[in-house]
C-alpha cells in the first residue's frame, strides 16, 4: 500500500488540491498556508488552514456524507454541550479530480488524550461523564436513528460475526478464550429498552481534545446517532484505567447491562480496528491494544 494511505481503494489527497479546491471554491481563503495533519482518524485527511481553520476531505467511499451531516447536526448539539465540538464552516463540491463533498472547519486548539497527558484522570472522567448526560438529554426529533443509518448504536448481535473472526485473527496476540468470554456476557446483556438517545459513536482516545491536561472538546461525530449510548462507553477502557474508569461510570450512573454492552463495544471496536490497521496506522492500533488489555484485565478481576 502507498506510504500514507490507511485503505488500498482510498482516494488520494495532498495540500497541492486543497489549494487549487480552496481557490476554485472559497478564493478568500485560497492565500492561507494550508499543511497536513498527522492524525489517527481513518477516514479523512485533514489539513490546517491558517491558524484557525481545517479542511476535512473524505479519503474513503464509506465517509461520503460525513460533512453534510456536519453541517445538519453539530449547530443544534453545539448550544447544548459543555465542551467545545467542530464549527463546520463551509461545504466544497466535487472537483479538480477529487470526487466528494468536502468540508471546512474552525480549528480546535488541544491534543488527542493520552493518560500521560491528562492532569487528573478522574477529573476528565467526571467532566467526560458531564458532557454524555448532556448530550444524551438533547431532543432526538428527527436525529439519525442508528436502526436506519447502520450506526452503532444498535444490537451487538449485529457484530457478533465480525467481532468472533477479528478476535480469532488475533489469536497468539491477545487471549481469545478470555475475550470470547467478554463478548458472550455482552451479547447475553439485556438490549437498551427506554428511549433512543444522541450518542456520539466512535468516542476513542483520537477523538478527545486535551488543553493544559484538561479535556477540552471531542470531535469526529460522523458516528452520531440516536439509539443505546452503549457505544459511547468504549471510550471507558479506550482511555481510563481501573479506577477514573469507576468514576466514570459512577458520574454517569450506568448500569450493569449497559456497562457490560459498552465493554463489549469496546473489545469489538478493538479487535476489528486492529487487523485491518495494522501496517498502515500505529498510533490507533496501539490505542486498540491498550483498550483489549484493559478489558480482559477487568475479565481477570471478575
Amino acid at each position: 500500500m502507498p506510504a500514507g494511505k490507511m485503505h488500498v481503494n482510498e482516494v488520494a489527497t495532498d495540500a497541492s488540491l486543497v489549494q487549487r479546491l480552496l481557490a476554485a471554491q472559497f478564493p478568500h481563503w485560497a492565500d492561507l498556508p494550508i499543511a497536513p495533519v498527522e492524525s489517527a482518524g481513518t477516514d479523512n485527511a485533514l489539513y490546517r488552514l491558517g491558524d484557525d481553520m481545517a479542511v476535512r476531505l473524505p479519503r474513503i467511499h464509506w465517509a461520503v456524507g460525513d460533512i453534510e451531516k456536519d453541517l445538519q447536526w453539530l449547530p443544534w448539539l453545539a448550544p447544548h454541550l459543555p465542551l467545545a465540538i467542530p464549527v463546520p464552516l463551509a461545504l466544497g463540491t466535487p472537483a479538480e479530480g477529487y470526487p466528494w463533498h468536502w468540508g471546512v472547519y474552525r480549528w480546535l486548539a488541544g491534543e488527542n488524550a493520552t493518560l500521560d497527558r491528562i492532569d487528573d484522570p478522574h477529573r476528565a472522567a467526571t467532566a467526560l461523564a458531564e458532557f454524555l448526560i448532556a448530550l444524551q438529554q438533547i431532543d432526538t426529533a428527527g436525529g439519525p436513528l442508528a436502526s436506519e443509518h447502520g450506526l452503532r448504536g444498535v444490537s451487538l448481535a449485529t457484530r457478533d460475526d465480525d467481532t468472533r473472526g477479528a478476535i480469532a485473527a488475533l489469536d497468539g496476540m491477545i487471549d481469545v478464550d478470555a475475550a470470547l468470554a467478554v463478548w458472550q456476557t455482552a451479547l447475553e446483556a439485556p438490549e437498551w429498552e427506554r428511549a433512543p438517545v444522541w450518542f456520539h459513536g466512535d468516542l476513542l482516545p483520537g477523538n478527545l481534545l486535551f488543553e493544559h491536561g484538561r479535556l477540552s472538546a471531542v470531535i469526529d461525530f460522523a458516528g452520531m446517532g440516536v439509539g443505546d449510548p452503549a457505544c459511547d462507553l468504549m471510550i471507558a477502557w479506550g482511555l481510563f484505567s481501573r479506577e477514573s474508569r469507576e468514576t466514570l461510570r459512577a458520574a454517569l450512573a450506568v448500569d450493569d447491562a449497559t456497562w457490560a454492552r459498552g465493554r463489549g463495544m469496546a473489545l469489538s471496536q478493538a479487535a476489528i480496528f486492529i487487523p485491518y490497521y495494522l501496517d498502515t496506522n500505529p498510533v490507533g492500533v496501539a490505542n486498540a491494544r491498550r483498550a483489549i488489555a484493559e478489558v480482559l484485565a477487568d475479565q481477570r478481576a471478575r
